[in-house]
């Protein structure tokens, strides 16, 4: 085991985040910010807009990561982990390169990031390694000495990330009424990605869509032996978001409630697995979208949490972090994981999650940031 209170060679622990709007006059600058060079018109960014103005223009995710920022902090102070904890946003305030500078100020000189996404695919990994080369970047632009930046590995398949999810699941199936309960499906949701990223994900390709697997057949499973009913499920997608003739994962969480439907099953519970907190895509794209969709067809349907600010999950994080503080100090420390895929590499290979347009990228075996 990793010593639980020593952080060494790293003096700070960044939480990078997608970053979202506070606000009705944010929602397209943040949108802007999102797809710039994508060439989308304004008046298709305000159209997509109406999700967030449904919810006051405020997306969840920033008032989330404030209390995940908290429930870090609290628990590193709680035992005995001396690491600041910063916060900053790939698309909106705390913006990353204002944050990188502000820790760089602070005398921050060896970092680790946390990513609020937890599996291997280019926008769920890649692309954050991108945006930190860039703000490096940045930074040296301005005169400053660009900090060692290092990333967690993947926590997909770590019991504090799988296990509140697991309670989550349970605590939905209890929501169902009584009568249809024994018989609900299981609905494992994802974002879905281009077919062309999910197949080159990871190191080999196919990391994406397996490291989901995995984790459904190990949160199914701990479902079956707490209520010994062995339920039926599927991975599914959703917020799918690019071009009709470009093939993405499939099938639609809401095509998938239309079959399930049509095949007679009494109810379904929607278990976001591929999402750390409840943010837009979650409150939108399930809560709204799917769930007027189950009201539709009559399915009775529940949505199970997400890990949010679970103790369990910041637990996680200071043990992934003292687990990577020990590596680095050249000692081989117990590394977590549930499921059969086993924990994750520390550092992204060559190659990994690859771009359509190659770009630097930090936290890497070919980061220009060493």
């Amino acid at each position: 085991m990793s010593d639980a209170t020593d952080a060494r060679p790293y003096d700070a622990l960044l939480l990078l985040s997608f970053g979202g709007p506070e606000g009705p006059d944010d929602v397209v600058p943040f949108l802007e910010n999102v797809t710039r060079g994508r060439g989308i018109p304004r008046e298709r960014l305000e159209e997509v807009g109406q999700h967030y103005y449904l919810f006051g223009g405020v997306s969840p995710i920033n008032a989330q990561n404030r209390e995940l920022l908290a429930a870090l902090r609290e628990d590193f102070a709680a035992n005995g982990l001396d690491l600041p904890v910063y916060w900053g946003n790939r698309n909106w305030a705390p913006y990353l390169t204002d944050t990188l500078r502000e820790m760089v100020s602070d005398g921050r000189r060896r970092i680790l990031v946390l990513a609020t996404s937890a599996y291997a695919s280019y926008s769920g990994c890649r692309q954050y390694r991108e945006n930190l080369a860039e703000a490096l970047a940045a930074l040296e632009a301005e005169g400053l000495r660009a900090p060692r930046v290092d990333k967690l590995r993947h926590y997909f398949n770590h019991p504090g990330f799988v296990r509140p999810m697991t309670d989550g699941v349970l605590a939905a199936l209890a929501e169902l009424p009584g009568e249809v309960r024994a018989g609900a499906h299981l609905v494992f949701t994802t974002h879905s990605i281009p077919l062309s990223q999910a197949e080159t994900s990871g190191p080999d390709g196919g990391a994406y869509v397996a490291q989901h697997l995995d984790v459904a057949r190990v949160i199914a499973g701990a479902v079956r032996e707490e209520t010994g009913v062995d339920r039926p499920w599927e991975l599914v997608y959703q917020s799918r978001s690019g071009a009709p003739h470009i093939p993405w994962l499939e099938p639609d969480v809401c095509d998938h409630l239309e079959a399930l439907h049509g095949q007679g099953v009494p109810a379904a519970v929607m278990v976001p697995i591929g999402f750390v907190s409840d943010h837009m895509e979650v409150l939108y794209d399930l809560d709204t979208e799917a769930m007027a969709k189950a009201g539709e067809l009559g399915l009775p349907a529940v949505r199970s949490a997400t890990v949010g600010a679970d103790p369990r999950f910041a637990a996680a994080v200071r043990d992934l972090v003292t687990e990577r503080a020990a590596a680095e100090r050249g000692e081989h420390p117990e590394r977590c994981a549930l499921g059969a895929l086993g924990a994750g590499h520390d550092v992204c290979p060559v190659g990994c999650c690859p771009a359509r347009t190659p770009k630097p990228a930090a936290a890497g075996a070919d980061s220009p940031y060493a």
